[in-house]
């Protein structure tokens, strides 16, 4: 009972998030992603390293912490602080290496958790990290489309949407859940809904300040691409403020908050509050504190100063997504004999 009384609130924050995903967009993102997000990401990656990450050893998660330094250290020196360090040049080179490389680490990441839930021995491993690594470099080398897949999806609408709908499906089919198969399939119909919902793009007025912030995210890459997989446009055309630019904000705003709220309202499911020390938590609340500073001193600074944190947990959580598939896989051929 306690599991379908979740899948119903489920339900309930899927539609409450798309109500304000209608109304207020860009301001719902920049909320959820600046308020719910930190605390998303300290407390799942204590949850994972009590469950021991879903992987077979858990001292390879160090792999994952090497991944997330590497992607995140060019970003974080380009912070004023920092700027002494591209006055040399052998600095400078070294960062534009590392940042040419993060599209590799989070393929590698992906493929990598794959072996990390299967494998055991050491050498078989290895082996696989090696096969992980030749193989991204090629696919994003010679896969059209690859490298936008990999560097603005992945992280971005794959994570918080796709995994999140995968995670929602293992766990329906583990508990047997009539509600949680609703849960399922209106988080399924979402992207229809918006796609043929009435929006009037005259009714959204942005304050500067929200603009500014938007733009200091980065994120309106992310509504780019979208746009150009949608509708082929191009990015000279495409305004965030059109009615195909507030649509994919909405989508987008809806998928980050309720994959935040998906986590906390699991909470008496999976536990992963449970067996957290007084010490812990007031770590978490620390960080979690001192990131919403940030965020409010300056939307871009917080961006940049959580960006290590945010891609840890993304890649933390690979091996989970696995196990999710591997679930559901399971169940399906089950059923099929």
């Amino acid at each position: 009972m306690e599991s379908k009384n979740v899948d119903r609130l489920n339900i309930f924050l899927i539609i409450i998030s798309l109500i304000v995903a209608y109304k207020i967009p860009f301001e719902l993102f920049l909320f959820s992603y600046a308020f719910l997000g930190p605390l998303h990401y300290l407390t799942e990656i204590n949850w994972l390293k009590e469950r021991n990450y879903f992987i077979n050893t858990k001292d390879w998660i160090w792999t994952f912490v090497l991944f997330g330094v590497v992607i995140s250290v060019p970003l974080l020196l380009s912070l004023p602080w920092f700027n002494f360090i591209y006055e040399i040049a052998i600095v400078k080179n070294f960062l534009k290496e590392l940042n040419s490389s993060s599209n590799v680490i989070l393929l590698t990441a992906l493929f990598f958790s794959i072996g990390l839930v299967f494998l055991k021995d050491l050498k078989h491993t290895l082996l696989f990290l090696l096969i992980s690594i030749v193989a991204s470099y090629f696919i994003l080398k010679y896969v059209s489309f690859s490298i936008v897949l990999v560097s603005v999806f992945l992280p971005t609408i794959i994570h918080v949407y796709l995994f999140t709908l995968l995670f929602m499906l293992f766990g329906a089919i583990k508990s047997k859940s009539t509600p949680g198969f609703i849960g399922v399939l209106l988080l399924t119909l979402i992207p229809v809904i918006i796609t043929f919902g009435k929006v009037n793009p005259a009714q959204y007025i942005l304050s500067q300040n929200t603009q500014d912030n938007f733009l200091a995210s980065g994120f309106h890459s992310l509504n780019f691409s979208l746009a150009k997989l949608l509708s082929n446009t191009k990015d000279e055309t495409f305004t965030l403020l059109s009615l195909l630019g507030i649509k994919i904000q909405i989508f987008i705003a809806f998928a980050y908050t309720f994959h935040y709220l998906n986590w906390f309202s699991k909470t008496s499911i999976i536990g992963w509050h449970k067996g957290i020390s007084k010490t812990r938590i007031g770590i978490i609340a620390a960080i979690w504190i001192a990131s919403i500073s940030f965020y409010i001193y300056d939307y871009r600074t917080g961006i940049i100063v959580l960006f290590f944190l945010s891609f840890l947990h993304v890649f933390l959580e690979f091996p989970l997504n696995v196990v999710s598939v591997k679930g559901i896989a399971a169940s399906v051929f089950k059923k099929g004999k």
